[in-house]
């Protein structure tokens, strides 16, 4: 879309100045100095984000019952809890038709997400002390009102800090992949914390490796919700970057659906598996495991459809261009 332009611009000729009158660009020394504070105080916000997310980390990471930095167990473990978020990162990195994203891209949102993931935490246990409390509602409300949003926002937050911003997020999908990318390190994070505290508060009789092995099930199916959810909100932050008329609308409905899906899944989760399991007569854990697994993929297919038109809608525009000799410079490079 052309920026919009006041009617003098529009109507002078290209060779009149109109510095100040109707356009601007930095030119006198206070033009220059007021360039340089904007972008201070911009990248200033941005650091202080950073630093004080940095902060929140490392006083996890320097917790007594952070166990995955000196257990090589619990650290296997760890790995083993990632590994179905991370295979299915890499398909949505797959399904993107039209250029490879930078490996320091994927990695800078990967790092943001995880360090942005403790301003979740903090926020969910301080809304969660007033919220849960509250009888009936007060577990459902906090899953929409602050779980599902709050997440979803700061995974979207860590795709919008750097890869938004490079010349590289050139295309609608390219949300999608950063998306998945925030998701899988949210859920890298949330899995140390939650296995790490969980060996940590067992008792003597019960082993390591059991007591490892149990809850690392749980974060592996929990992990790739994480991944669909962000991927979800993310593809909507694409569609905005691309549609600046109506972006806020766009990324306020990506955040929408990603929270609800998300917080549904979590209001469900504990509803639903018991209701299977006295149904088919199966196990609480199994139960668990087929209730995920189907929900997942519910939503996983809610993706997939958006992909997969974007998919065939690119490969029907660069056919309908090559049939007319048109030229398609802006699908050529790194093209998959």
């Amino acid at each position: 879309m052309a920026s919009k332009r006041d009617p003098i611009e529009r109507a002078a000729g290209s060779s009149a100045d109109l510095y100040d009158v109707s356009t601007w660009e930095p030119r006198s020394r206070l033009d220059r100095f007021a360039a340089w504070l904007y972008a201070a105080i911009s990248y200033g916000l941005h650091a202080i984000v950073l630093a004080v997310a940095l902060l929140i980390t490392i006083s996890l990471l320097a917790s007594p019952t952070f166990l995955v930095l000196d257990e090589p167990l619990i650290g296997a473990f760890f790995a083993l809890s990632v590994v179905p978020a991370a295979f299915l990162a890499a398909y949505i990195w797959y399904a993107d038709i039209t250029t490879s994203e930078p490996l320091s891209l994927l990695v800078s949102t990967f790092v943001l997400a995880v360090l942005f993931a403790t301003f979740a935490a903090v926020t969910n246990t301080f809304a969660g002390s007033f919220l849960r409390p509250v009888p009936i509602v007060g577990t459902i409300l906090f899953f929409y009102l602050i779980v599902g949003p709050v997440e979803e926002a700061v995974k979207l937050l860590a795709v919008r800090v750097f890869a938004y911003r490079s010349d590289s997020f050139d295309a609608v999908i390219d949300g999608a992949v950063y998306g998945a990318v925030a998701g899988l390190g949210f859920a890298a994070i949330e899995n140390a914390l939650y296995i790490t505290q969980s060996v940590g508060t067992v008792g003597a009789e019960t082993s390591l490796f059991a007591a490892a092995g149990g809850i690392t099930t749980t974060r592996a199916l929990a992990g790739p919700g994480h991944v669909i959810y962000s991927a979800i909100a993310g593809y909507y932050l694409g569609l905005a970057k691309f549609n600046p008329t109506n972006a806020g609308p766009i990324v306020v409905k990506g955040l929408l659906v990603a929270s609800f899906i998300h917080a549904t899944y979590n209001v469900t989760v504990q509803i639903v598996p018991p209701v299977i399991a006295a149904f088919w007569g199966l196990g609480p854990a199994l139960a668990v495991i087929v209730y995920v697994v189907v929900y997942d993929g519910l939503a996983a297919f809610y993706l997939y459809r958006k992909l997969s038109r974007y998919r065939r809608t690119y490969r029907a525009v660069r056919d309908d261009g090559d049939d007319h000799g048109a030229e398609m410079t802006e699908f050529e490079p790194g093209q998959r």
